[in-house]
């Protein structure tokens, strides 16, 4: 009788120590920076449209066809 309240009071205690599940570790994301570019390259665009538009201004707005002058 010993030996089977020995055996019970054994697998009893056993048991507890696997209670619950197991759980894989949380670990932190890894933190990447990303490299900043210059920003020169964004400037191209808006200056190239405002000399565009500045020589469309200075070409001048006259619709008239040239006449050839009266020969002399």
């Amino acid at each position: 009788m010993k030996k089977i309240s020995a055996l019970t009071i054994a697998a009893l205690t056993s048991t507890q120590a696997f209670a619950g599940n197991l759980v894989e570790p949380m670990m932190e994301p890894e933190v990447v920076e990303a490299a900043t570019g210059s920003s020169g390259g964004a400037m191209i665009v808006p200056i190239l449209m405002i000399v565009l538009m500045a020589a469309a201004i200075a070409s001048g707005g006259n619709d008239t066809v040239p006449t050839a002058r009266p020969a002399m």
